[in-house]
């Protein structure tokens, strides 16, 4: 059974920072490219962080570019999200995804997704 399990989400002022963790099991971990999805309330799914098997070179949606971080470590089946300078507009929920192709990732059309974990950022 794939199980992909996110947890580190929560309530944060703008400006603040909150770390992202997702859990894998079920499948070839570091055969796939992975991603970050997030949904804002009323708007669709989009992705925001894609990365490689190797853990190198991570891309990244425009509007998060310098202000997250995605790792990965394959010895741990984990996948992360650093983010930092938090903004209104970062609210929403993110799920930590499985291509496995990088096309699959930033069409937001991935094999296995999580549940999500909820990031509101308010004041």
């Amino acid at each position: 059974e794939v199980r992909l399990v996110e947890s580190g989400g929560g309530l944060v002022q703008p400006g603040g920072s909150l770390t992202l963790s997702c859990t894998a099991s079920g499948f070839t971990f570091d055969r796939y490219i992975m991603a970050w999805l997030r949904q804002a309330p009323g708007k669709g799914l989009e992705w925001v962080s894609v990365i490689p098997p190797g853990g190198n070179s991570p891309a990244y949606k425009d509007s998060v570019k310098g202000r997250f971080t995605s790792s990965r470590d394959n010895a741990k089946n984990a996948l992360y999200l650093q983010m930092n300078d938090l903004r209104p507009d970062d609210t929403g929920v993110y799920d930590c995804a499985a291509g496995p192709e990088w096309a699959d990732c930033v069409n937001a059309d991935v094999r296995y997704s999580g549940q999500g974990t909820q990031v509101t950022v308010s004041s």
